[in-house]
């Protein structure tokens, strides 16, 4: 069972997501929320799998929310749920944590899809976020990552999940999961939202 909580000020759309997550077998909603200053305590004493996290909440945002719940809780797992699409804020909600970047125009099959990729380590993000996030960087030739490991970032930046890295690249799961601990060593980050956010910031990688 993979346990969700929602932070979301809009009313309808926080129980929508409530009735799609709890009418799912599978998933289970154990809390939502209306603002981060909420959430932060609720979150803390009752931990869920993944965290559906917006961004343009009164109060709070949504992404000093996700800052401040990884320094609480640093295995927590964020995914961003919203309407915005600004590359700034995909970038600084990357930089504060987040494990993915989802619109809500997200079919629900999708999201759900989404919630059980981060879940399982991946980092999904909508097909328009990805292309905008890992389309405006050009390789870093000064980068001590080899050409296969900057192949797996570049997955990794397009939201893939460890299988579905190894089953573009036609390797295993467990190569995957070495490649990644490489380049976290290399890049001195400590969980994939990092290494996303520093590929992005430092340009490691682009799209081919």
């Amino acid at each position: 069972m993979i346990t969700v909580a929602i932070v979301e000020d809009d009313g309808d759309i926080r129980e929508s997501l409530a009735l799609l997550i709890n009418g799912t077998p599978g998933f289970s909603c154990i809390n939502a929320y209306g603002d981060c200053e909420t959430a932060l305590d609720g979150i803390v004493e009752d931990p869920p799998d993944v965290v559906l996290m917006d961004v343009g909440l009164p109060g709070m945002s949504g992404i000093e929310g996700i800052r401040l719940l990884k320094e609480r809780l640093d295995e927590i797992n964020l995914l961003v749920l919203t309407v915005h699409d600004e590359s700034k804020l995909v970038f600084d909600a990357l930089c504060a944590g987040a494990c993915g970047y989802l619109l809500k125009d997200t079919p629900p099959a999708k999201l759900l899809e989404a919630i059980r990729e981060t879940y399982e380590g991946g980092a999904p993000m909508s097909t328009q976020i990805a292309r905008m996030v890992v389309g405006s960087f050009r390789i870093n030739p000064h980068t001590a990552l080899t050409q296969r490991e900057t192949e797996v970032l570049e997955q990794l930046c397009k939201g893939k999940s460890y299988k579905m890295i190894a089953d573009t690249l036609f390797i295993s799961e467990e190569t995957v999961r070495r490649h990644i601990k490489h380049i976290y060593r290399k890049l001195q980050v400590g969980s994939k939202s990092e290494a996303v956010a520093k590929a992005l910031k430092e340009k490691l990688v682009f799209a081919l």
